[in-house]
């Protein structure tokens, strides 16, 4: 590429996916005067019309081309950088399968999901609950150090030679090492990939650059109070227990109809009609009422509404044409246990409006 040709990388120091982009820039040396480093807001932000001409996905990073194309995504602006300027610097593309296999890993399964770490509610990715989503992704991290040799010749995750696997994934590590703890989660990060990070962290001048740069996004997230009111950070289920959690653990013996990895449903000890079962959810996650639900409910909210509507056409548990389906919430409405509970009433006719 001429030197006369200026390109700019439209990112923030946060976004740990433009970060790889900006590792590959500062250890090719790659000046100002040819990639600039621009902020998404110098043309109105990411959703203004200017900027969703250049990139209709309204995303960054984003490298727009003088005089030429726009190039979403920062996998592809990566490779397009280290082709272009192939004989600056390191080129990132060591002779080892495991250079591409743990950056593929890494932008399937983890930055898919690691909304889950900093946004306010789900999905996150194919996740419904951030606790999902949160086990999976250290899931993803074992996955990842196992690709790491025990006795590699260099810092590297790939030996001497900094990979595409490197610039990939250590911007996303540092969220991983700051965001885990706060969901009371510790040493989520592998021995193997921890002793990698906090090396290159150390000794490699440019990583060091971008950890800064990242780090001091999110410091500036936290001086926000970002995590306040996120489940399972800010935000925890600190009520007492109930005689439900003693039905779910066996402690107190339940004659249950139906459960799965949510859902916990057994048979009502004071029935209120010929058929009377019980739909709980087996993590309370703060619901002890309906008046509680949030966003962050609403993948568990819907499964209590199937499992219930399921049971309400099972003949062997004594429902006959459908079952009425209640959710008492609050005192007003009856409800005696705070753990929110789906009532599946059948067996006979039932009248309207009930008492």
């Amino acid at each position: 590429m001429s030197s006369s040709t200026k390109s700019k990388l439209y990112d923030l120091p946060v976004s740990n996916n433009g970060a790889r982009c900006r590792i590959i820039l500062y250890k090719k040396a790659i000046p100002e005067q040819e990639v600039q480093i621009v902020s998404p807001m110098d043309v109105g932000g990411l959703k203004s019309s200017e900027y969703l001409a250049m990139n209709p996905e309204g995303k960054m990073p984003l490298l727009s081309i003088e005089g030429g194309m726009n190039i979403p995504e920062s996998d592809t602006i990566c490779r397009y950088i280290m082709s272009t300027y192939a004989d600056r610097g390191p080129d990132f593309l060591p002779n080892d399968a495991r250079s591409n296999a743990i950056a593929r890993i890494h932008d399937m399964y983890i930055t898919t999901i690691q909304g889950a770490l900093y946004k306010a509610a789900p999905p996150f990715g194919i996740y419904g609950t951030r606790s999902d989503a949160l086990e999976e992704l250290q899931k993803q991290l074992r996955i990842i150090d196992s690709f790491v040799e025990d006795d590699r010749d260099g810092m590297y995750l790939c030996g001497k030679d900094v990979s595409l696997a490197d610039a990939s994934l250590f911007p996303t590590m540092i969220f991983m090492d700051v965001m885990f703890p706060k969901f009371g989660i510790e040493n989520a990060i592998p021995v193997k990939l921890k002793t990698w990070f906090d090396q290159v962290r150390e000794k490699d001048s440019v990583f060091a650059k971008v950890y800064e740069e990242v780090k001091g996004g999110i410091d500036a997230w936290e001086s926000k109070g970002r995590w306040n009111d996120i489940w399972l950070a800010g935000l925890r289920d600190e009520a007492p227990q109930t005689i439900f959690d003693k039905l779910i653990s066996g402690e107190i013996p339940a004659n249950v109809v139906y459960q799965d990895d949510k859902v916990f449903a057994f048979k009502d000890i004071n029935p209120s009609a010929p058929a009377h079962i019980l739909v709980i959810p087996k993590d309370r996650m703060n619901l002890s009422g309906l008046h509680k639900s949030s966003p962050e409910h609403i993948e568990i909210l819907g499964r209590l509404l199937v499992a219930a509507g399921e049971i309400s056409t099972r003949k062997d548990l004594g429902f006959v044409e459908g079952g009425r389906i209640v959710i008492n919430d609050g005192s007003d409405a009856g409800q005696e246990i705070p753990h929110l509970h789906v009532h599946v009433l059948g067996g006979r006719s039932l009248t309207w409006p009930p008492g």
